[in-house]
Formats: C-alpha cells, structure tokens, sequence
C-alpha cells in the first residue's frame, strides 16, 4: 500500500498529476481543489495516496492534505453506491470542510448539486456518514474553525483555448456526457470572459 509520494511534478491538469519519484512516473488521479494547491511543474511536491485496485487495473488517487486522502477512503467504503469518481467529483465541487458541515448538517440540497449526485444519493451520503463524521473529525484533528465558505485561489492560469480544451478533459472525467460539459463551458465562458482560468470554468460548470 502507498501511503504518500513526494517527487517532482512533471505535468498537471485539474483531475490528474503526474509525478517521478525514485525514477518512476506515477499518474495520480486528484480532485480540482487538490490541483489548485499544487505547486508549478518541476517542483517538488507531496500527495497523500489511496490505491484503488480493479480487475483490470490499479489506480492511484492523490489529495493536498491527509485528511482529504481519508475522507476520500471513508465516502468510498462506508458509502454504498459511492465509487472513488462520484467520489472525486464530490471533493472538487467543494472545500472538505464544507463537505463534513453538509454532511453534519444533514444538507442534501447541498450535496445533491454535485454532477452524478442525485437527491436520494446524497440523503443515502447523509445517512451513512452523519453519526461517523464527529469521531472522523476527532481522530483526524482537524480544527472547526476552518471557514468552510472561502473559496480557493485557482493556481493554475491558462491560456482561453488550453483552459477551454482542460475544462472540458476535467467535467468529461468526472461524469459529464460531451454534450453537456460543452454546453456548460459555452456558458462559462460567456458568464466568466476569456480570461478565465481552466479552475473558473470547472467550478462554475460544477455550480450551475
């Protein structure tokens, strides 16, 4: 089992990292509100890992922070119908702290705005989680006065039509059928201007 890795970043987009550790290359799959923290290529850098195994493969997916890679592992294995995409879209629609105050709350509205969460999802989310999240926290030592509503400064800027080609790569790999994220990134685009950045669009994209 992989617990982390530190190596330096070869390439990034907003869903995957690509790093060298050792001489090895190591695709890791990451939510947008991880590859918004990372540092710029060529830099060294730390993901906290899950491995996910399958019949045809072994998958790896990479979080800023310990405690994103073990709410992650929590939601995928607690959560029945929850697999690690659905998973990874939920993580970069919002901060992790919102998510734990939703899920405490009892705030399906919330969660059920996440492409590929649908009502009954996010109460079955709710349910399967609500009375866990408190001792989670605990064992986590994470502090309760993170403001869970700031939003994070998107770190990587792009050009318009990289940014566009990105945005679409991102939302077509958490879940969204090509139609659809180009009708999304249309409205971006025409809400936010050309001078949004990959990160502006996906969030904008996931919002509405």
């Amino acid at each position: 089992m992989i617990a982390c890795i530190r190596g330096k970043l070869l390439e990034c987009t907003p869903v995957m990292a690509l790093i060298e550790a050792g001489g090895l290359g190591y695709e890791i799959f990451i939510p947008v509100t991880t590859a918004e923290k990372l540092p710029s290529t060529g830099d060294e850098v730390v993901l906290y890992i899950q491995d996910i195994y399958r019949d045809d493969a072994a998958l790896l997916y990479g979080f800023i922070d310990r405690e994103s890679r073990d709410f992650f592992k929590l939601i995928v294995e607690k959560v029945s119908g929850i697999g690690p995409r659905i998973a990874v879209s939920l993580m970069s629609r919002f901060p992790l702290e919102y998510l734990l105050n939703a899920i405490g709350e009892g705030d399906s509205v919330a969660l059920s705005k996440c492409p590929g969460i649908g009502k009954k999802t996010a109460e079955r989310i709710i349910v399967e989680l609500k009375d866990k999240i408190p001792a989670w926290k605990a064992s986590s030592g994470m502090q309760n006065n993170v403001d869970s509503q700031n939003s994070i400064t998107p770190s990587i800027a792009m050009g318009q039509s990289l940014a566009e080609k990105d945005a679409y790569d991102a939302l077509i790999t958490l879940g969204y059928k090509s139609a659809e994220a180009e009708r999304s990134l249309k409205k971006a685009f025409t809400k936010l201007g050309k001078e949004a950045t990959t990160q502006d669009l996906i969030r904008w994209s996931l919002g509405n």
